[in-house]
């Protein structure tokens, strides 16, 4: 119940008239004094909610005395509210102001929700490339996206981590002066994305799920990421090709190479 009336509040109904709608659906055709009394609220305030929603379109009100009210059909609802929606984001788009500098900043976006919304509104838009760095766990949430997105001609470049990812990925940097930031927080998993070579998002996800990127079109980040995913590719083909070799001469996994820029103690 309480997240019907959240997704409903988001459409723009007020408390009261989100719990006047439900109601309604559950009950059937009722008074506004009905309505009032089953919900312990104002009569004078239920009242004008009433109106107010009839007036719209998504009450009907009966003939007789007194009133009775009853709310749409859910799937009538749903279509009356998605045309004027649509309506109004197709107004917005052709009437919005776009005089303003082109300055490609940086913006931050918090919390698992937000993140995936970001993420989704923009892999819904590519049109002709995605690049994908991720673990397994972060491609899973996004997996019928990416799967409509190929669908639509776009292509996918992938690097998964995870436990099977490859030997060949670069080294965690240990903090500087030890810990990573909240206490009781560890490094967590860094995803990244390119869209298109013009859009990016890097951020950083923890195992309770909270979430946190950068999002930005600036070139110097987009050229960045996509050097660091073929850098990836280029030493996986490498361990694929001649890990033996190179395994024989710098050790397992190659920490020799990296230690004396990282240091030993991981």
């Amino acid at each position: 119940m309480d997240q019907l009336l959240q997704h409903l509040r988001s459409l723009g109904f007020t408390e009261m008239e989100s719990k006047i709608m439900v109601e309604l659906a559950a009950i059937g055709p009722s008074s506004g004094y009905e309505v009032a009394k089953r919900l312990g609220l104002s009569r004078s305030n239920v009242y004008a909610a009433l109106q107010r929603l009839t007036q719209q379109g998504y009450l009907r009100c009966g003939d007789g005395e007194p009133s009775r009210y009853s709310v749409l059909e859910p799937g009538e609802l749903s279509r009356m509210i998605s045309g004027r929606v649509e309506a109004s984001l197709r107004y917005v788009e052709s009437e919005m102001p776009r005089g303003g500098p082109d300055a490609r900043t940086f913006y931050n976006v918090e919390g698992e929700r937000n993140v995936l919304d970001t993420l989704v509104r923009r892999l819904d838009g590519a049109v002709q490339e995605i690049v994908v760095d991720v673990w397994r766990e972060e491609a899973a949430l996004l997996r019928g996206e990416l799967e409509r997105a190929e669908e639509r001609g776009v292509r996918l470049l992938w690097a998964i981590g995870g436990e099977a990812a490859a030997p060949a990925a670069l080294p965690v940097w240990p903090p500087l002066g030890g810990g990573y930031g909240a206490e009781g927080a560890g490094p967590g998993r860094r995803f990244s994305f390119v869209i298109d070579r013009s859009w990016c998002m890097l951020g950083m996800r923890q195992e309770d799920g909270s979430a946190q990127a950068v999002v930005t079109e600036h070139r110097v980040l987009v050229e960045l990421l996509l050097s660091h995913f073929m850098q990836e590719l280029v030493l996986f083909g490498l361990q694929q090709d001649m890990g033996a070799e190179l395994e024989e001469r710098y050790g397992p996994r190659y920490r020799s190479i990296a230690e004396p820029y990282i240091g030993g103690d991981q």
